[in-house]
């Protein structure tokens, strides 16, 4: 479920204790939800939206700089990015319940531009209208504002795409959703993310292509807009153990083609100079086989101190979709939030080496936030602890406390 936080002094959450931070925010769990109970899967609470007939967004776009010289086709760049601010976006309520310290700390969550994610959970007879009130929200009705989605649609998914390809009523309905999705998003100025955790793609029963063949339909459909631009994700450069065949071996079948890009790290948490250059030498790949000018995006929304899969497996306890959050703003390998969303990618900000930031200038689009660590599992419900340790402990915001 949704959890609300109370309304507390800011000396209440004295933050030079990370040990209290964890306490206060359990304490705060046990208050009242918005709308009805969150589902379970990935989709987060998608019933607690209502129709929005917004003037202007609750959140003010945030401003992009415009493309630059090393990458002038940049469609993210130099246009305002329009933040969602309703119960779909579980860390919204909290923040909007917050004071003091806490609010600060859980604006650094609610206040970015984040990639929604949408997915099966949301009936094929649903998800328009889904879409028309987010869109409606995070633009104000302003259709020069870009906003951001993630799809997450095919069924089967994750392990069981391992295990069986989907029905033919299963294909049937992913494109009645998918045509539904993209009839909604119509002519407004969007960067979508399809398909997180993309290499389950290539473990389909008898090396089927279907799965990425779907991702395709989906690509396609949303390419075929005016001002959208679909970034098929491809995992983390780890997941594809740093070769760039195995990218492709997921993005040729998928649409790579016709695709702004791809997109890499949503559920990941390796450090963004990682990524930068596995998707330059992926950019590279794609161009021996003829794909040329292709770019792409890097999640960063929980990679501040990244590690890797197997840096978690030979040190850790525990899940790697709930893998510990950082305790002080000093310790390493461990989940914070990374570098805020933008198109300003090389910025000497985010202290990235002088190679990579040369590379990000060249082929990056944009960091995005789709990846979501104050989830539980990435996923639902909201977690107040996490939420406040990845916001208190990001080396990207000043310091509190």
């Amino acid at each position: 479920m949704l959890h609300l936080l109370p309304r507390r002094p800011a000396r209440s959450l004295r933050l030079s204790r990370p040990a209290r931070l964890g306490a206060v925010a359990a304490a705060s769990l046990c208050v009242a939800t918005l709308g009805s109970a969150a589902p379970t899967t990935a989709g987060g609470a998608d019933a607690a939206v209502r129709p929005v007939a917004a003037r202007t967004a609750l959140v003010p776009p945030a401003q992009q700089p415009p493309a630059s010289a090393t990458n002038p086709t940049n469609p993210l760049a130099g246009h305002r990015w329009g933040t969602y601010a309703g119960g779909a976006e579980m860390a919204w309520a909290p923040y909007a319940a917050a004071t003091g310290t806490t609010r600060t700390l859980l604006g650094r969550i609610a206040l970015q531009p984040k990639a929604k994610w949408f997915g099966a959970w949301i009936a094929d007879d649903e998800i328009g209208d889904k879409v028309r009130e987010y869109v409606a929200n995070a633009t104000g009705g302003d259709p020069d504002v870009l906003v951001q989605l993630t799809t997450f649609r095919m069924v089967p998914w994750e392990h069981e795409a391992c295990r069986r390809l989907p029905t033919r009523a299963e294909q049937a309905s992913y494109e009645r959703w998918v045509d539904a999705f993209a009839a909604a998003l119509g002519d407004t100025r969007a960067a979508v993310v399809v398909q997180p955790d993309g290499p389950f793609a290539a473990c389909a029963p008898g090396r089927s292509l279907l799965p990425s063949r779907m991702v395709g339909y989906t690509v396609r459909a949303l390419e075929a807009l005016p001002r959208t631009d679909v970034y098929v994700e491809v995992g983390s450069a780890g997941w594809n153990h740093l070769r760039p065949g195995e990218a492709l071996r997921l993005l040729l079948p998928a649409g790579i083609e016709v695709a702004r890009g791809f997109h890499l790290n949503t559920t990941h948490y390796e450090p963004t100079a990682r990524q930068v250059r596995f998707g330059a030498a992926v950019v590279r790949a794609l161009a021996t086989r003829g794909i040329r000018g292709k770019h792409f995006t890097v999640d960063t929304a929980q990679n501040g101190r990244g590690f890797t899969w197997e840096w978690h497996r030979d040190h850790v306890a525990g899940r790697f979709d709930s893998a510990p959050t950082c305790r002080t703003r000093r310790q390493t390998h461990c989940v914070t939030l990374g570098i805020p969303p933008t198109t300003d990618v090389a910025s000497p900000r985010w202290g990235l080496p002088a190679d990579v930031a040369r590379l990000a200038a060249r082929h990056v689009d944009a960091y995005l936030w789709s990846g979501r660590p104050w989830l539980r599992r990435q996923a639902s419900p909201f977690l107040l602890d996490r939420a406040l340790a990845v916001a208190w402990t990001t080396p990207f915001s000043p310091p509190i406390g």
